[in-house]
């Protein structure tokens, strides 16, 4: 995509903190650093999002992260992380170019927060999977 900032650096147009790069995929430091370390990891090729990206890119990306998050955490003596991406902009999707977020974790003054609501009292399970699997 032409306005894509991050086709932009995967062209290496424009300038990125990068700490990994093969043929398929780039990972590189995010400008926001919600926390020390937070990367984002995406594939040079242009996909809108995780519903879009094909089969055999999403399986090497989801390697590419587990490699760079283990070194994340152990290099930066983080506690644990956060792997997550956004799919489409009603689930906080920003850029729209598939990317995977690494997180480090430190503890619990790091400021993120990331909740689940329990709504159990509140819908039908079977309602809602029946849907899914129609």
């Amino acid at each position: 995509m032409e306005n894509c900032i991050f086709c932009k650096i995967a062209k290496k147009e424009i300038p990125g903190k990068v700490i990994y790069e093969d043929d398929i995929c780039l990972a590189f430091l995010d400008l926001s650093q919600t926390t020390n370390g937070h990367t984002l990891v995406i594939p040079k090729k242009h996909y809108k999002n995780f519903l879009e990206v094909d089969d055999d890119t999403l399986a090497h990306l989801s390697k590419v992260t587990k490699k760079l998050a283990k070194k994340i955490v152990t290099n930066l003596n983080a506690l644990g992380v956060n792997i997550l991406t956004n799919a489409n902009e009603a689930a906080g999707q920003t850029v729209m170019h598939f990317h995977i977020h690494i997180i480090p974790r430190y503890d619990e003054t790091d400021k993120i927060e990331i909740n689940f609501a329990d709504r159990s009292n509140d819908v039908d399970l079977d309602n809602i999977l029946a849907k899914i699997n129609k």
